[in-house]
């Protein structure tokens, strides 16, 4: 028995090995929690066998009752103060290197809607951050008198403007062809321009700094752009545009 026990300590500490160890030889996640009844958990944690590099990055080990999917959903209702902890953390180091962008004025930063959009849009975005209550919808609409299609994103406030859905010279009502929340259009699309997604919360200082000072919608960018640049060249080209 003593050996089945050994064996089956071997095999879960090298399928640990290989489910969490990248190609990079680096843990592949950010931490890990042990879970199971009596002590076989402290023996795997404790075991030569199992990967030093894993065994730095456990969080918690906890006893459940059951095995397979309701011992999982378990070992995570145990383990929610925890892995918040982790998520707190991440979201505290993630603002923090925004923030050091902006003090440092390295021009690979962005906020507000605008600026966010035509980032992603040149493909300048390497990470989105947005405040997980974000409350801006995406309207994509289109004017039934001509077929011209355009995007606006408006707030719960400014949608209660009814301007806003009528064209700006003739007055035609325009129509709604779409209507979604900005985060939910975000988590569908980010993966379109290569970006990474992050959501994070108002609750810690860094959070609620980025909600407050930035509206909750930034990003840290890949090379510099020069957003002032950018709107003196869309406004030279309308003034060109509008002479033909």
């Amino acid at each position: 028995r003593m050996e089945k026990r050994h064996n089956y300590v071997r095999k879960v500490a090298e399928m640990s090995t290989q489910l969490f160890i990248g190609g990079d030889n680096r843990p592949t996640v950010t931490g890990l929690v042990l879970a199971g009844s009596a002590d076989f958990k402290a023996e795997l944690y404790g075991s030569d066998m199992f990967d030093g590099r894993l065994s730095e990055i456990v969080l918690k080990t906890v006893d459940v009752s059951y095995g397979g999917e309701n011992g999982f959903n378990q070992a995570i209702e145990l383990s929610a103060e925890t892995l918040g902890n982790v998520k707190f953390v991440q979201e505290k180091r993630l603002i923090t290197r925004y923030f050091d962008e902006i003090s440092q004025d390295t021009g690979k930063f962005c906020f507000g809607v605008r600026d966010t959009m035509q980032a992603l849009e040149m493909s300048a975005v390497d990470t989105l951050i947005v405040y997980e209550n974000l409350e801006i919808t995406r309207y994509e609409m289109r004017n039934p008198a001509t077929g011209a299609e355009s995007v606006l994103f408006l707030s719960p406030e400014e949608a209660q403007d009814a301007n806003r859905f009528h064209d700006a010279e003739t007055g035609v009502e325009l129509d709604v062809v779409e209507e979604e929340l900005l985060v939910e259009w975000f988590a569908n699309h980010f993966r379109d321009w290569g970006a990474t997604l992050e959501f994070v919360t108002n609750r810690s200082q860094e959070g609620s700094q980025f909600c407050r000072g930035f509206g909750g919608l930034g990003a840290i960018l890949r090379w510099q752009v020069d957003f002032v640049q950018l709107e003196q060249y869309e406004e030279d080209w309308d003034d060109w545009d509008g002479d033909m």
